[in-house]
């Protein structure tokens, strides 16, 4: 377990001295909220990074200062985790730009990010709380309910929330999507927390249903 940030802060310096490759890297989940002081202790440490070449030189690097690979368990399996790297009380789950079930690392994305740290060869960023409010909604943990919740004591940019819905939505062609986001938004309002954008919501689920409910009558008169 992680508890401190000053502790990836330490595993940022080791990385610098070894990486041999120009290396942009997103910090997005947990670790981002014990920044933000929304989370008192994090698991493991969610690392993005957008080419399979950005993706081999962290790889390499972590080998280097002694992380060994774990093979993903079928609940992380699900989350199209690329690799896992353990060492002592770090854990590193490594992702090479998509991160659960076609979530991609988008330009918006990288836009809202805040670099905190920058080197000859390693940049390191943190992910906005909106979007880690985001991702969140796209899984199915308990855990997530409650990290939603926290992440809306920092500044949560609802209608920049909206956008990158949308545009997940339409470069991934999966726009089922927005019914398990509004399943989790509809937790979320069960549980106190106001939405503002839950109009917005309900409405891309109700046209999601009527586009599906169409193409199935479609398919239905072609048998």
């Amino acid at each position: 377990m992680i508890s401190k940030f000053e502790q990836l802060s330490n595993l940022f310096e080791e990385l610098e001295k070894i990486v041999d490759e120009k290396v942009d890297i997103y910090i997005i989940g947990g670790a981002v909220m014990l920044y933000h002081n929304v989370k008192q202790i994090t698991k493991d440490v969610d690392i993005v990074v957008s080419s399979l070449e950005e993706f081999k030189a962290v790889e390499k690097a972590l080998k280097k200062i002694r992380f060994i690979t774990k093979i993903p368990t079928e609940e992380y399996k699900r989350f199209d985790l690329s690799q896992i790297f353990q060492r002592g009380e770090f854990r590193i789950d490594l992702f090479q730009r998509t991160v659960c079930k076609g979530f991609l690392l988008s330009e918006g994305m990288k836009k809202r990010a805040m670099k905190i740290r920058e080197s000859k060869r390693l940049t390191i960023y943190l992910c906005s709380p909106t979007d880690i409010f985001m991702f969140k909604t796209f899984t199915d943990r308990e855990g997530d309910i409650a990290d939603c919740i926290s992440l809306t004591e920092t500044t949560i940019d609802w209608n920049a929330m909206l956008e990158e819905i949308n545009n997940q939505m339409q470069i991934s062609g999966n726009k089922i999507w927005i019914t398990w986001i509004g399943e989790r938004m509809d937790l979320l309002i069960e549980r106190g927390l106001k939405i503002p954008i839950m109009k917005d919501i309900n409405k891309l689920r109700e046209l999601f249903f009527k586009q599906y409910e169409k193409e199935m009558k479609r398919k239905g008169s072609e048998t």
